[in-house]
This record gives C-alpha cells, sequence and structure tokens, in this order.
C-alpha cells in the first residue's frame, strides 16, 4: 500500500494511547474512526523499558509520576494487535501503528500494511532500517528534524530497498501553536527529496489539517480521543468524533475543489449563469431596417444571447437587416 494519493487525501485518525489500556474503548474508536469517514487507525506501540533510561529523572506531572510511570499507564498491550488489525478490517480501514523498538517491528510486521516512525524516532536509523527492510510503506514525521536528518531517514530506508515513503511535516508540541507549524515545509521537502509529503498535526481544531491538504497533503494525521475531557496524555489536544467526521468532510470537500487545473470554460453547472448573466451587445435604443449602425446605438448588456462585445467594431458600419427594438440583444441574422 502507498500512502502517494492523487485524488484522495489518506487520512488517519491517530488513537495512539488514548484508548486508555481498555480494549473496549479501543475497538470503539476504531469504529467512531470509521464512522467518520477516516482511511486509518493508528497506534503507537512501545513498553517503558526499551523507551526511557531507568535513570531518567524527567517528571511530567502526570499522577505525580515520573515519565517511566507514565508510559507503563498508557501503553498498547502487544496481545491486542491481532485483535485490533482485524476489527480495522472489517469496518474496512487501515490498521498500523508507530513501532518504538525492534520487537514491535516484528510484531506489527504480521498484522500491517505501513510502518510509522515517530517524530523522536526519526534519528534512529536502526529502527528505521529494520522497519523499511518489511517492504512496507514507510511514514516519517520530520517533527524537530532538519534536513540533514530527513536525509538519513531516507537514506536508511532506501538502502533497505524500500522507495514508499512519504514525510509528514510536523510540530512537536503538544498542543502545536498555528504559527510553528510551517505548512509551506512540505513542498520544501517534497522538492528535495521526491517523496509524497503530509502532516502530522498536532493543533487545537481542524483547520490547519484542512490548510494542509488544500497545499496538496497526501496524509493527514490527526490526534483522535473519543472524549477531550478524559485523563491521560493526548487527549486534550485530540479531536473527537464530530470533529473527526467534519474534518473529514471538508478534506473531501477541498480535493474535489482543486480540480485537474485544465482551464476549459464553463462547466455544466454554470451554462445557465454562462446564458443569462455575460454580456452581448444590445441595441441602446430602437434601429430602423437599413439603418448604418454607430456606436451610440449599442450598449453591453446582460444577457449574453447576442454578439460578444469583442466584435463591437465589426459591428459598427453595418446596416441593419431588419427594425431592431430598443434593449434587443443583437445576433449576426439582424445586420447586414
Amino acid at each position: 500500500m502507498t500512502c502517494e494519493m492523487t485524488q484522495h487525501t489518506f487520512i488517519v485518525a491517530e488513537i495512539g494511547s488514548n484508548h486508555n489500556r481498555s480494549l473496549p474503548l479501543a475497538l470503539e474508536m476504531i469504529d467512531a474512526a470509521a464512522d467518520a469517514g477516516a482511511d486509518a487507525a493508528k497506534f503507537q506501540i512501545y513498553s517503558a523499558p526499551t523507551l526511557y533510561s531507568a535513570h531518567d529523572a524527567l517528571e511530567l506531572g502526570y499522577d505525580g509520576g515520573n515519565v517511566t510511570k507514565l508510559i507503563e499507564s498508557v501503553e498498547t498491550p502487544r496481545k491486542w494487535l491481532p485483535e485490533l488489525s482485524a476489527h480495522c478490517r472489517e469496518r474496512g480501514i487501515v490498521f498500523f501503528a508507530a513501532p518504538f523498538d525492534m520487537a514491535a517491528v516484528d510484531e506489527l510486521n504480521a498484522v500491517s500494511d505501513m510502518f510509522k516512525i515517530a517524530s523522536f524516532e526519526i534519528v534512529d536509523i536502526p529502527l528505521i532500517r529494520h522497519a523499511a527492510s518489511k517492504g512496507k510503506s514507510m511514514i516519517i514525521a520530520a517533527g524537530l528534524a532538519n534536513m540533514g536528518e530527513i536525509e538519513d531517514a531516507i537514506a536508511a530506508c532506501r538502502e533497505a530497498g524500500n522507495e514508499d515513503i512519504t514525510l509528514l511535516q510536523c510540530a512537536s508540541c503538544y498542543p502545536s501553536r498555528p504559527s510553528i507549524m510551517n505548512l509551506r515545509a512540505m513542498e520544501t521537502m517534497r522538492r528535495a527529496f521526491g517523496v509524497p509529503v503530509g502532516l502530522s498535526d498536532h493543533t487545537l481544531g481542524i483547520h490547519i489539517s484542512v490548510a494542509a491538504a488544500a497545499m496538496g497533503a497526501s496524509v493527514i494525521e490527526k490526534h483522535f480521543t473519543m472524549d477531550r475531557n478524559m485523563k491521560g496524555p493526548d487527549h486534550s489536544f485530540a479531536i473527537e468524533p464530530d470533529e473527526l467526521r467534519e474534518l473529514v468532510r471538508q478534506i473531501r470537500d477541498v480535493e474535489s475543489a482543486l480540480g485537474d487545473g485544465f482551464k476549459r470554460g464553463p462547466s455544466q453547472d454554470e451554462m445557465t449563469a454562462y446564458g443569462y448573466a455575460r454580456r452581448s451587445i444590445h441595441a441602446a435604443r430602437g434601429i430602423e431596417k437599413g439603418a448604418v449602425i454607430t456606436k451610440d446605438m449599442l450598449i453591453n448588456k446582460r444577457p449574453g444571447h447576442g454578439i460578444r462585445p469583442k466584435y463591437a467594431d465589426w459591428v459598427v458600419g453595418r446596416r441593419a437587416a431588419r427594425d431592431i427594438s430598443a434593449d434587443s440583444w443583437i445576433t449576426m441574422d439582424m445586420l447586414e
């Protein structure tokens, strides 16, 4: 499966740890994501002992505990993976996850068609190389990363024989202020590395994601929760089911509105306006049969059923083939 979408933005509901270690809640969230029209439900697979050093003294203010206790409280149990994957398949959406250790790559390989490399892991080249070696789609978030670090990550994928890479612009703050999102970096990465690009969006609301879709994002990833008032580190800045549904609706509208870029003239929907709202040459006053048309006899008005205004110089100097009443649009058969 590739994330390069020409007419369809791949919308990811990032469930992450917002299941609160409840399998029924995780399955309910998959259902809600599918009902909202998301393309995928994404999780995160990590374990405290392999994520942070036991000597890490960082305090996050969560239940008064340190980061290790926090991680332990929100880990996705790995025994859930087959059921999560099967439920996504039943609901017609893609299941995938971000692996944070080598074992997670191997466990996910059996149940998922793609891997996500989280922003903080972009410098873990062995992890990236191992995931890429599985030959599946690689989505790599570039939060915190400079161009050299992104280049290293892409090189690791390509060295493993994997060219199916998508880069996500990201600001690694939770939540992120719109002013640090730098959506134009998507195009910079697309041009520099020749791969599809998208956005991992941690801002509040949905408008930044919609803007990214309008700018050509192939993938939009947005944290998802059933209720922002739930306890946990990622609920407060996530979007709820109604917001996810609205995000999908707006992005699909944007995709439809972008079109193919060709300028063809009026669409079928515009034909009524084309006939009645455009201007054409009209008689500014009554014109008798045989009269020589002068400029002051003409006026440009709606509707556009008559001769186009650009041909006014051709009309001037011709004779009226019949009486032309005031305000009538002038057609070719009225002239000699």
